[in-house]
């Protein structure tokens, strides 16, 4: 059995993360990936929550990571509310589905709500994600843009019945999310090279990217 040790990132953490960030999204979504750009800016960020910046270790080594950042929820009298957003959540290949990811979650959950956030919202494939408790944005009233429901945006109530209260609230995303492909790409040349391809879970990617929901 894995023995898995969740603490928070250390600043000598940091190009360890960024490296094992890159191998665990490498050619995942799209060829190559980005995401090890998006850990390097997304700690210098105002939106950045460092006490959920979070790292699993095991054999010795770093092998996963979680961020987080806070974003809003807008509803239509213009009142804001603050949420989290989960990801980056990155897990070494050599040790995907050995529960790495649910233990980075589960701390990140505890965390979260003794800090006092009461909801999350993620980005993700729903089947890594429900058995977690996320649900559908759809049936919290939560959406994007001219109210869209993205079937990838997902959302965890930390304190049951916290958006349950009938109201429609827009998702807007810290800005750190948002970077420059040609950035990202300029980062990554001090970083090993790794060859672009092509991979099923790029095609699942695409499909979730695109897909919507309606009643």
């Amino acid at each position: 059995m894995l023995r898995i040790h969740v603490r928070n990132e250390r600043p000598e953490d940091r190009r360890a993360v960024e490296e094992l960030t890159k191998k665990a999204f490498w050619n995942v979504n799209v060829p190559g990936c980005d995401e090890h750009y998006l850990v390097h800016v997304l700690r210098e960020h105002a939106d950045f929550v460092p006490a959920l910046d979070l790292v699993a270790e095991a054999d010795g080594r770093l092998i996963g990571n979680l961020m987080a950042a806070k974003g809003r929820l807008l509803d239509e009298a213009g009142e804001s509310r603050e949420v989290l957003s989960f990801g980056p959540l990155s897990v070494h290949p050599a040790y995907q589905r050995r529960g790495v990811g649910k233990r980075l979650l589960a701390e990140g959950f505890r965390r979260a709500e003794a800090l006092g956030f009461d909801a999350i919202v993620i980005f993700g494939n729903p089947d890594n994600y429900t058995a977690r408790g996320f649900e559908s944005c759809l049936k919290h009233r939560i959406y994007v843009g001219d109210h869209i429901y993205p079937a990838a945006m997902l959302v965890k109530e930390l304190k049951p019945g916290a958006l349950r209260d009938g109201v429609e609230r827009q998702y807007v995303e810290s800005a750190a999310y948002h970077y420059l492909p040609a950035d990202a790409e300029a980062f990554d040349r001090d970083f090993e090279p790794m060859e672009k391809g092509w991979a099923p879970t790029q095609e699942m990617f695409y499909i979730l990217r695109h897909s919507t929901l309606r009643e």
